[in-house]
Order: structure tokens, then C-alpha cells, then sequence
């Protein structure tokens, strides 16, 4: 079996977020799946398989299966346009278990993802949430999907949090979103926890831009927006929102190609 690194919303190695990417000929049973993505031990693992109308995709962090993954998804489309098994003009087509017909496209020297958007809203977990900031309490907290979105008041309140990652793993939804305004060039900034699923801080977080997107556009009042994941990795992402649709736009780079042998 082929197996890929890629870092995403990056074009520098040893930044940005990194998958694997796993092609295979067939479907693998779960087990397997989940098997393979403990091995590896990254953020995430992506499964694509090709079939006639595009390709099955799954991801798996090393504890569980997810929904949603966007920078194993950019991890996969940046492989299947590399490798040639699409040319650059092509679509790739990502049937998936939970969120439908996903779409990337190659875009110069990016790849634009089309994503389902997310708005947060008001949650009754509030309090839950609150209670994890001991002294800048967010100005907001809502709930988006398996997420919960929190934004503080200012960006050296996301860059100098200090997550209390058992707090994290116990909250109902796995994922902790916070965020604020940028001071630099962004438009925002964000961090994402998921210690429940293995998680504890992801670099960069496509699927968080669902919500994030959308949540920033009502509050800037434009469609377009520049963000950065303020991780110690980092990583850009370029965001449009379109009705009920995020498109995210990042960079990625290979690290490793490699083949895997199941005995």
C-alpha cells in the first residue's frame, strides 16, 4: 500500500498540518483502518480509494474515525494531482460516510476545497465552556457540529492559552475552537483542541473553518477572509464563504512517500 506525508496550509516542510495519505486499491475493513492510523500517529489519516464516479475518503485520528478533516483532505487532493492519478484540470471527487460529495480543485499553486459551512450557535453547554479560561472568558461561545467555538478578546488571549486538556476531553462535543481578531494581516486567529480523540492541539484545522468562516463573515461583513492557525506549527488559509458553502484555499508540500507492508 502507498502512503504519503503531506503538510498542508503550508508550502514549507515541518509546517502547516501533516497527514498521511493511504491509496489503496480496495476498501479496508475499519479495523485495519484504525490500525494503520495508530501506527502512524498523526493528526489524522486519510483513506481514498478510487471508484467510478471519483474517490471514497475516509480519515481517522489514531483514537477514532471523524466526519470531517479538511487539511487530510488537502492532504489528499495535493497527492492524487501530484502523483498523476488526476491531471490539474481535473476535480477531484471525495465520496464520504458523513458529509456527502466533497470537491477540491487545483488552483496555481493552491488547492481550493468546497466544504459544507457550519454556523455556530447558541449552546446550553455554555457555562461548561466558560469554565475553562480562568481569566479571559470568551465574549462568545457557541456550538458547530462535534465543535464548540469560543472567542476571546483578543489574539494574545488565543496565542498564551493554556489548555487544560482533561477539561477539554470532557466536554459533550470533542472539539474546542477558540479564537479571536488578528492584529496583523489576518483577518482572524484561531487554535483547536481535540484531546478526546486523540487530538490535543491540532496545527491547523480545515474543518474548524466551516464555523469559523462563517462566524467571522457576519462579523467583519465580507466574504473572503485570510486566517491563520496560531499553533506552534502554523498555517494560511484563504476562506470564501457562498451561501451554505465554505470554499477553503491552501498550500501543501509531500515530506515522504513510502509503501506499507500488512503481514
Amino acid at each position: 500500500m502507498k502512503i504519503y506525508t503531506v503538510d498542508s496550509f503550508t508550502a514549507k516542510t515541518f509546517h502547516g498540518n501533516p497527514a498521511a495519505v493511504c491509496i489503496t486499491e480496495k476498501d479496508l475493513p475499519d479495523d485495519l483502518m484504525q490500525s494503520i492510523a495508530m501506527e502512524l500517529n498523526l493528526s489524522e489519516t486519510a483513506f481514498a480509494v478510487r471508484k467510478d464516479n471519483g474517490f471514497s475518503l475516509r480519515w481517522f485520528t489514531p483514537e477514532s474515525e471523524v466526519d470531517l478533516c479538511g487539511h487530510a483532505t488537502l492532504a489528499t487532493a495535493h497527492i492524487l494531482f501530484e502523483e498523476e492519478y488526476l491531471s490539474s484540470g481535473e476535480a477531484a471527487v471525495f465520496h464520504t460516510l458523513y458529509k456527502g460529495v466533497l470537491m477540491a480543485r487545483k488552483n496555481n499553486d493552491m488547492i481550493t476545497m468546497d466544504f459544507p459551512s457550519a454556523p455556530p450557535v447558541k449552546t446550553g453547554y455554555e457555562d461548561l465552556v466558560t469554565d475553562l479560561f480562568d481569566e479571559s472568558k470568551p465574549v462568545y461561545v457557541g456550538i458547530a457540529g462535534n465543535h464548540f467555538l469560543a472567542e476571546l478578546a483578543g489574539p494574545a488571549d488565543v496565542k498564551n492559552y493554556m489548555p487544560d486538556f482533561e477539561k477539554i476531553s470532557s466536554l459533550p462535543k470533542y472539539g474546542l475552537i477558540i479564537t479571536s481578531a488578528s492584529d496583523g494581516d489576518h483577518d482572524f486567529i484561531s487554535r483547536f483542541f481535540a484531546p478526546a480523540v486523540g487530538v490535543n492541539e491540532d496545527p491547523v484545522t480545515g474543518s474548524a473553518h466551516c464555523a469559523l468562516a462563517p462566524y467571522w463573515a457576519a462579523k467583519l461583513g465580507k466574504n473572503k477572509l485570510l486566517a491563520y492557525q496560531a499553533s506552534r506549527r502554523g498555517g494560511t488559509l484563504e476562506l470564501e464563504l457562498n451561501g451554505d458553502r465554505v470554499f477553503i484555499s491552501g498550500k501543501a508540500v509531500t515530506v515522504l512517500r513510502a509503501e506499507m507492508d500488512i503481514k
